[in-house]
């Protein structure tokens, strides 16, 4: 005791050379681990117990398996044990280094760079790290780590793969046996990971001849992963999938025959954009044993159950890290389809919430892996079948029944002509199998006729055809119900297919179908519409991104149509997919119009059905559409127009009527309209021009015959409102007019009693307040002409002067259809008579 109290003292007031310390420490760990050590410099402190501070610690690499340093440490720190110190002794009882660098080297042969390290501290003859007092041989020091880093190597390749935060310690348990624990966390050094979990390590291994025959024990825990996390710490990218992964594995015999067990599982495992549907676990169990002898996994069985069923693996692997060879066999026994179906909601979003499924599945599969000299080939081979299989949900249900798999290395050569477009990832994925043929079988969509249904699932994505004929509404139903974007209709009638359905499983992308249809016989419900369109046919071709509606024949409000349509895909809300369209029409009526979209308003004016006072906007209003418009008739309450056609625009309930042209009055009309429902009140506003139009058509029209002869005018005018009374006191305008060799009926001027007989009449009008002002008027007649002003209100109220040069003139009061003229003087005989 005295002795080592004295070397204490001289530890602390001596303090030996640092050179010569630093090369006794590094010869004793150079020695120990049979690596070269480097030390820049070593310190000698006393508290809070004796021991020495080593800097830029290196333990230099075996030349075999690369010039990187094995470790390196900035800071270590070598405790010393008291009790070797009493006995004049310097013996190391605790190394702590920290933030250490560990390089983890597998070279070509197969061999790992601590290979040599552990069978070296195996033959070492010292006592366990908690060695007794009466003890005289050193005793292995409890060697520990924090924060440290282990990255790994291929040979001189250095791999992206590391654990970092690296807590880790070492220590002999026993004179034949030593620990180990590991805690880190697994990270990409090129990417920036989170989530990716905690791994664990807990071992033993006792002292042997050779490593191969080393006893060994351990225990590896992974948990509080993250599956995306996972998926890019694998594959460099996030594969979209989440849940949170636990695995597990338990090691136990010798190198050379090594029992494994593993256990993995993922909790609430779901893709990115999917949300509900429950929770869903997925747990796998497997077993093998290991040779390093020859590097095989042997004996492999790997076990989930499903339901009542299970799905089961057995095959062997060799060469796994280098160039592996496999065998396995996969059998499928009672699989519940359900499960599948809970399966398929969690890793694909658009698929009913209440599906529910029958039936099972049973099949087999086998996959080798056989490499030559020259190349190496992946061979799939496997056949399955479903049996009672039943979809159904509260919008309908399919029978499929039995159902033919097939599982092979490359497509079937029943595929059909070309899918989607495929990215080059997307087409190096889809050449490597597997490929699993489902089909062909028929299903029956509501009518005795079944479609033909058949296709493929590969890693990249899937491709499926329909053909056949069905129930549009049933077919309609079936695409929603397994997870296919569709208008969800009451439309009623017959559709035959023959379609496409090719997708990428981690597209953010919905699935599309591309092909044909063909619609018979359709009823289809327009909202806002007491009335729905009849489709007697139409041929729909569906592209990615188009679809277009050629040959259709239909029927809606009392009016043959027929044309074409075309709009985008997808669409979600017809209000936001453009529309183009040629549509033709045999005659339009808008007071039909009006009692087919304002059932309930039967006093309301026609010009009101794009506009009902009821909430909601009517379908109309909710196209976003362009196209040409075509009509034999049109009929504008009593205003009749033939060979219509306009280009028309409809946007967010604004409507624009360009290139107007129309038959109208015996005449012809050119002109542009447009109208703003999105205001309140609406607002209209229009111009345009009429040509030889016959002014005694006009006059029937406005079933008062007060106007004959031929007639040409000029207009603009704007409006708002939603009455008739809104309408015309808030109209404005102007009106160039023209009218020859006509007839005036209700008026005679003078002490004639014959109507007035026209030449010519022009005038320029100007509408504000619901009366025209009547501004340049000339009347042309067989007696004379006359200038014409005053006004004439909408409500066909008049008050009209007429004058002319040196004759007698006349005023026009009274309405249109009984008017009163009165002479009035001439200017110069007025002058005349005054005193």
């Amino acid at each position: 005791m005295t002795a080592g109290i004295i070397l204490v003292l001289l530890l602390f007031v001596i303090r030996p050379g640092a050179n010569r310390l630093r090369t006794r420490l590094v010869n004793s760990i150079s020695a120990a681990l049979g690596h070269s050590v480097e030390v820049a410099s070593v310190h000698v402190h006393l508290l809070p117990r004796p021991g020495f501070d080593l800097e830029k610690f290196v333990v230099r690499e075996d030349p075999a398996f690369g010039a990187e340093p094995l470790l390196r440490a900035e800071d270590v720190t070598a405790s010393l044990r008291l009790s070797s110190l009493l006995h004049g002794r310097l013996e190391i009882a605790r190394l702590s280094l920290t933030e250490p660098s560990l390089n983890l080297v597998r070279n070509a042969q197969g061999h790992w760079n601590l290979e040599p390290l552990l069978e070296r501290t195996a033959k070492l003859q010292v006592a366990p790290t908690s060695k007794s007092k009466g003890e005289s041989r050193p005793a292995f020091p409890y060697i520990e780590a924090s924060g440290g880093r282990i990255n790994f190597k291929l040979g001189v390749e250095k791999k992206p793969y590391a654990l970092t935060d690296a807590n880790f310690s070492l220590w002999q348990d026993s004179e034949n046996s030593w620990g180990v624990r590991l805690n880190a966390q697994p990270v990409r050094t090129d990417f920036n990971l989170s989530d990716t979990g905690t791994i664990r390590v807990v071992g033993s291994w006792q002292r042997a001849a050779t490593l191969r025959e080393t006893p060994l024990q351990f225990t590896f825990l992974w948990e509080r992963a993250q599956l995306g996390q996972l998926s890019k710490l694998a594959y460099g990218n996030d594969r979209g999938w989440r849940g949170s992964v636990i695995l597990s594995a338990t090691l136990t015999g010798t190198p050379a025959n090594l029992t494994a067990v593993t256990d993995a599982s993922v909790r609430d495992f779901r893709r990115y954009d999917v949300s509900g549907g429950g929770e869903l676990r997925l747990a796998l169990h497997c077993g093998a044993r290991y040779s390093s002898a020859d590097d095989r996994f042997s004996d492999i069985a790997c076990q989930t159950p499903v339901g009542n069923g299970f799905v089961r693996g057995e095959g062997d692997l060799a060469n796994a890290l280098t160039s592996p060879t496999y065998k396995f066999m996969l059998t499928a026994r009672g699989v519940p389809i359900q499960s599948l179906v809970a399966l398929a909601r969690h890793a694909r979003p658009g698929f009913p919430d209440d599906l529910s499924a029958t039936g099972q599945i049973d099949g087999t599969l086998t996959l080798q892996r056989i490499v030559t000299a020259n190349a190496s080939t992946v061979v799939w081979n496997g056949s399955g079948e479903t049996s009672a299989f039943h979809l159904t949900s509260s919008l309908t249900d399919l029978t499929l029944n039995s159902i033919p798999l097939n599982v092979s290395s490359s497509p079937s050569s029943k595929s059909r002509r070309g899918s989607l477009q495929l990215t080059s990832a997307q087409a190096a994925q889809s050449v490597a199998g597997p490929y699993l043929q489902i089909g062909p079988s028929h299903v029956v969509v509501g009518r005795p006729a079944a479609v033909l249904l058949q296709g493929s699932i590969s890693r990249s994505g899937y491709d499926f055809e329909v053909r056949g004929e069905g129930q549009l509404q049933k077919l309609l139903q079936a695409a929603h119900l397994v997870g296919l974007p569709a208008v969800q209709s009451a439309a009623e009638g017959t559709a035959n297919v023959d379609l496409q359905l090719a997708g990428h499983w981690f597209d953010s992308t919905a699935p599309r179908a591309i092909g044909t249809v063909h619609l018979r016989s359709v009823r289809a419900p327009v909202r806002g519409a007491k009335a729905g369109v009849e489709i007697t046919s139409a041929d729909l071709t569906l592209t990615p991104d188009l679809v277009k509606v050629q040959d259709l024949s239909a029927a809606w409000a009392g009016t043959s149509w027929h044309g074409s349509l075309a709009f985008e895909r997808p669409c979600a809300m017809m209000g936001a997919c453009p529309v183009r369209f040629d549509l033709r029409a045999d005659e339009i009526a808008t007071d039909r119009l009006n009692d087919l979209l304002n059932p309930n308003a039967r006093r309301q004016p026609w010009y009101q059905f794009l506009s009902p006072a009821t909430p909601g906007a009517p379908f109309l209003l909710t196209l976003n559409a362009t196209g040409k418009l075509t009509a034999n008739r049109l009929l504008i309450h009593k205003l009749a127009a033939n060979r219509v056609t306009a280009q028309v625009e409809i946007k967010s309930g604004k409507v624009r009527l360009s290139d107007l042209r129309a038959d109208v009055l015996g005449g012809r009309h050119t002109g542009e309209w447009k109208a703003d429902f999105t205001s309140k009140p609406p607002q209209y506003s229009g111009s345009g021009a009429m040509q030889r139009a016959s002014l005694g058509q006009l006059a029937t029209a406005m079933s008062d015959g007060w106007i004959t002869g031929v007639g040409r005018a000029t207009y603009q005018v704007s409006a708002s409102g939603l009455t008739a009374q809104e309408l015309l006191a808030s109209a404005t305008g102007t009106l160039r007019v023209e009218a020859s060799e006509g007839t005036l009926p209700h008026i005679a001027l003078g002490d004639r009693t014959s109507p007035v007989q026209l030449h010519r009449l022009t005038a320029s009008l100007f509408l504000q307040d619901g009366t025209f002002k009547i501004e340049m008027g000339k009347l042309e007649t067989a007696d004379g002409d006359y200038s014409i002003a005053g006004t004439a209100s909408l409500g066909r109220i008049l008050n009209l002067k007429l004058t002319r040069e040196g004759a007698p003139g006349f005023n026009i009061t009274g309405t249109l259809a009984d008017p009163r003229v009165s002479q009035v003087a001439a200017p110069e005989t007025r002058a005349e008579l005054k005193p």
